[in-house]
């Protein structure tokens, strides 16, 4: 297991959950111990975002559903019939919004796709259910390839790609959600989905249970690997060696778990990069998960 990078020996607890008392699940689902320069990649990030804004335009809004936060940020490439990409970005379900992440527009619109990005209501505003975000984004995604028409996409070949909490909601509506909104079984054509959380048993026994109301239901409902039956969607997942241990193996176990049951599942390690800094490659055409996801579209870097 990974050493947490400012550990000091201690006596260990009462195991929690694996190997792990309390405090150490407690750190394997707190990305910023791990990631003590989350805030200059943030920072990076907003900055990198109000570039790709200038570069390309403000990006067409559109409104999936009547609530405040029911709305999509579409950056169109100007060709019809393009290829769409929608992204779920994360923020351990708390933080975050759509402009937040312009900058995943740009590599997609070079190489000739639209890219859609969604908004939807985080956790503490939704009082500590997850619910009503898997609903948002499933009805995002389900708004998408309905009306992809509307803006010059072709529903035909609609992927997918998340961060963390969003890689999760998106695993979600990948595995059961689909059905629910009753979208044709390979309605996604490939998925890239980074840093996520797949189960979330270990999840509700972490210090995230502080802010995330946990049911038996929520748990069941909303982990995706428990509907690997239902998955129909080829899926690349990534996950860096710098990341908690309970993210990397949260990777590892869905994909292990989607190849045994017969799904196309890849999964990309990314030797020496954190949970934040694994998100920046997705924004780079050559980066190792920008290439993937441009590879998977059948896209070609510009």
């Amino acid at each position: 297991m990974n050493v947490h990078p400012g550990s000091t020996s201690r006596a260990k607890g009462p195991l929690v959950f694996l190997d792990m008392d309390q405090q150490a699940l407690d750190e394997a689902y707190d990305q910023e111990i791990w990631a003590p320069n989350r805030a200059l990649i943030v920072e990076r990030r907003k900055a990198a975002s109000e570039r790709a804004r200038k570069i390309l335009g403000a990006p067409k809004r559109a409104a999936y559903g009547p609530g405040e936060h029911e709305g999509l940020d579409i950056f169109g490439c100007g060709i019809a019939g393009a290829p769409i990409n929608v992204f779920v970005h994360g923020g351990a379900w708390r933080r975050n919004v759509a402009a937040d992440y312009a900058l995943q527009a740009e590599v997609l619109v070079q190489a000739g796709a639209h890219c859609v990005i969604i908004d939807f209501i985080n956790v503490d505003q939704a009082g500590g259910d997850l619910f009503p975000m898997y609903d948002q984004v499933r009805r995002a995604l389900a708004w998408v390839y309905r009306n992809a028409g509307s803006f010059g996409g072709d529903r035909n070949r609609l992927h997918v790609s998340g961060h963390s909490s969003g890689s999760h909601l998106a695993g979600v509506v990948l595995t059961r959600g689909w059905q629910e909104e009753g979208l044709p079984p390979d309605f996604c054509k490939g998925a890239v989905l980074l840093s996520g959380m797949y189960d979330l048993a270990p999840v509700a026994l972490s210090k995230r249970s502080s802010y995330v109301k946990f049911t038996g239901a929520m748990v069941e409902q909303l982990s995706g690997q428990r509907h690997i039956g239902s998955l129909r969607t080829p899926l690349i997942l990534a996950a860096g060696t710098c990341e908690t241990p309970e993210f990397q193996r949260q990777s590892r176990d869905f994909v292990a778990a989607a190849k045994a049951a017969g799904k196309s599942a890849e999964l990309i390690v990314g030797a020496g990069y954190n949970h934040f800094e694994l998100l920046e490659t997705l924004a780079n055409p050559y980066g190792l998960t920008g290439r993937a996801m441009l590879d998977q579209m059948q896209l070609v870097a510009k």
